[in-house]
């Protein structure tokens, strides 16, 4: 993975040039945000990926190592920043209790050989048996990381921590931290209805005993648990997570931003979390979503960019997901203003923000920092 970096985009060369054909669609996203009539007077919110940042073990950026991904120690050492919410992946071992786990195979190395197994098909007991141990003295089985060029890595980090259940999260974390549960499914995988509603079930038990008054957000890139969520419950705002066009799929429900809207209309949505890309890529979706009255947040590396997270808020962008909690807390602390208007300001999991009523201005450092940033994020 190439090296993240919290950088002004001063100091990346490759924006320095503009291409003449990506002119038109520059003036084309000014266009469309200037015509935003949210961009002002709203709160926006930076919700922690898997807590503190997730882990790329490949990287040579340190911080991407810093603290275990989706453990309660990244969630609280979170929590010492200006983070609204902590996103985590959820799935639901085979004697069902909901985990707190990315992958959908778990890998060890067991009498000299590697191992992989299926998280849903453990039984908790043997979920927790992995990485570093609640008890002290007790030696788990070393966890390693497949990744997608097929290497196997061992899961170093410099500050460790046990595995957890959801229900150790609703116990053990800051309680001002929001929960955004992303409900984790294996794209290669084909769900039955009565499947999803048992594993949904779960997580709800669990959510419905122990969240208190902790704010929830619930997402998933699986169109019909997103679905099935928002029909078994409306106490919580279900959100469509998609690529938004970036990627491909056999669903085409998950391949535009477009299919994206009308998936949460048709349902009863609340929002979209959208790759940040996308929403670069095809600007005039943007409106169309506020227009539905749909909260829309951004993923992915370029949320690790304080231009492109500031842009975003100028764009309408209620939000950002991110690895790099300290940089891009500070810098939307030193680059967006909260608002001192009366304007109402609900949190994500209530409804969208009221509209502000006014446009936001541009100044030419932002003009001049859009057309510079275009070409790249075009291609």
């Amino acid at each position: 993975m190439a090296l993240l970096k919290a950088a002004r985009v001063a100091d990346v060369p490759s924006l320095d040039v503009v291409v003449p054909d990506h002119l038109a669609a520059a003036a084309r996203v000014l266009a469309a945000m200037k015509r935003q009539q949210r961009g002002a007077g709203r709160r926006f919110a930076v919700i922690g990926h898997r807590g503190k940042g997730m882990n790329a073990l490949a990287s040579p950026d340190r911080r991407l190592q810093e603290v275990k991904e989706n453990s309660i120690r990244s969630f609280n050492e979170a929590a010492r920043f200006a983070v609204d919410y902590v996103e985590f992946d959820v799935q639901v071992t085979k004697d069902v209790c909901p985990v707190i786990f990315h992958d959908n195979f778990i890998v060890t190395e067991e009498h000299g050989k590697i191992s992989e197994k299926r998280v849903t098909d453990l039984q908790l007991e043997d979920f927790l048996q992995y990485g570093p141990q609640n008890k002290q003295g007790k030696n788990g089985k070393p966890l390693l990381r497949k990744m997608k060029d097929g290497r196997v890595l061992n899961w170093n980090v410099q500050s460790d921590d046990p595995l957890c259940t959801l229900q150790e999260a609703f116990e053990k974390v800051n309680p001002r931290l929001g929960f955004n549960v992303e409900l984790k499914f294996d794209d290669n995988l084909v769900y039955q209805d009565e499947e999803l509603t048992h594993i949904l079930q779960a997580i709800l038990k669990v959510v419905f005993e122990c969240a208190k008054d902790r704010p929830i957000i619930f997402s998933s890139f699986q169109p019909d648990a997103a679905q099935l969520m928002r029909k078994l419950q409306s106490t919580y705002p279900v959100y469509f997570l998609t690529n938004g066009g970036t990627e491909v799929y056999a669903d085409v429900r998950r391949n535009s931003l477009e299919e994206a809207v009308k998936l949460c209309l048709a349902s009863g949505m609340q929002g979209i979390v959208s790759e940040a890309r996308a929403v670069f890529r095809f600007p005039t979706a943007i409106p169309k979503i506020k227009e539905a009255d749909l909260s829309l947040l951004t993923y992915g590396t370029l949320n690790n960019v304080p231009e492109a997270v500031y842009m975003q808020h100028l764009m309408g962008v209620n939000g950002v997901i991110v690895d790099l909690v300290p940089e891009i807390t500070g810098a939307v602390s030193d680059l967006i203003a909260v608002p001192e208007t009366d304007v109402e300001i609900n949190d994500l999991s209530g409804q969208v923000a009221k509209d502000a009523a006014s446009t936001p201005n541009f100044t030419q450092r932002e003009i001049s920092f859009l057309l510079r940033l275009m070409p790249e994020l075009v291609q």
